[in-house]
């Protein structure tokens, strides 16, 4: 760590200052926190004991989870840890650490809702095929892509980083570390990786939203041919909820990444990023998943047999 050894450590200013307030986040975050992890991980071990979720759509839908849990457990609790202890230092290498996995995160998490996307689209559009164009294979090879594109691209723009000097101000307007509050506290030019970023995050955000919406033209023009209005509604409720998350999903992004930063919306840039680091692994299984009338029947599946299983002892 070369060229990261003139200050040691980075200060988080996080939220607010007020002990009032910092107690009151502290329980507001912990609760949220908590329901990520039991509604995701609940999601995660239905679709991998029931046999009636195993199909392409649930695996995916297991890989968000999965990912959504990851995604939180990377800021969350940190976070909660400063807003009881109010320590808020964290090392450098600690902070860049977190800034990779927070990356690798949210670069799987694109890479799989465009899977998802394209599963939907064969599924509706191509139901006879349905088996065949969406095998195993092609599922599982989709899924492990999507994990490791995020990570390639979250180790490229953590090597890009290390080339930086810090030697600023190390405070850090944000709750977790991430690449544009990095970027602010070098004292080496960041123009190249900005660039990159911009460029970068550019290709990545109109190749996923060709992935995404372009499949979605098809599927809403099947939709509408459909007669039967159960199954029109059916359809269509799957495809706005995939919709809304990634909706959700990237004007976040796009806000905190894209538009250029300015001390005046340092506020507004701390709530896009709880509702990304926090809100949004929250949002995903309550959006998609819960609403799925498959996955609430397993949960009662579920539910019923550990009552059988408590009344046999």
């Amino acid at each position: 760590m070369r060229n990261v050894t003139e200050i040691m450590y980075f200060t988080l200013v996080g939220l607010s200052d007020h002990p009032q307030t910092m107690n009151g986040l502290f329980v507001l975050f912990l609760l949220i926190y908590l329901m990520t992890l039991i509604i995701n991980l609940l999601i995660f071990f239905l679709v991998l004991t029931d046999y009636h979720l195993h199909n392409p759509m649930y695996f995916l839908l297991a890989n968000l989870a999965f990912l959504d849990m990851c995604y939180s457990s990377v800021t969350a609790p940190r976070m909660l840890f400063d807003l009881v202890t109010k320590k808020r230092s964290i090392s450098i290498p600690a902070c860049i650490a977190q800034t990779f996995f927070y990356l690798d995160f949210i670069c799987s998490e694109i890479f799989l809702l465009s899977a998802m996307s394209y599963d939907r689209y064969i599924a509706i559009c191509h139901p006879l095929h349905y088996k065949i164009m969406m095998s195993w294979r092609v599922c599982t090879r989709m899924a492990s892509l999507s994990w490791v594109a995020g990570w390639s691209l979250s180790l490229f723009y953590i090597l890009l980083l290390l080339r930086l000097s810090f030697c600023r101000t190390a405070s850090i307007h944000n709750f977790f570390c991430d690449l544009p509050h990095l970027f602010q506290l070098t004292c080496t030019d960041p123009f190249i990786n900005i660039m990159i970023i911009f460029v970068g995050g550019g290709c990545l955000g109109l190749g996923a939203f060709l992935l995404v919406f372009i499949p979605y033209v098809y599927i809403f023009r099947t939709i509408a041919r459909i007669h039967s209005k159960t199954g029109k509604m059916k359809a269509f409720s799957t495809c706005t909820s995939h919709l809304t998350v990634v909706y959700i999903f990237f004007g976040v992004l796009i806000f905190i990444y894209l538009v250029p930063s300015s001390s005046n919306m340092v506020n507004l840039y701390k709530l896009f990023s709880v509702i990304s680091a926090l809100i949004n692994p929250l949002l995903n299984p309550l959006i998609y998943s819960l609403r799925n009338k498959d996955l609430m029947e397993a949960l009662m599946r579920s539910y019923y047999h550990l009552r059988l299983i408590r009344a046999s002892f």
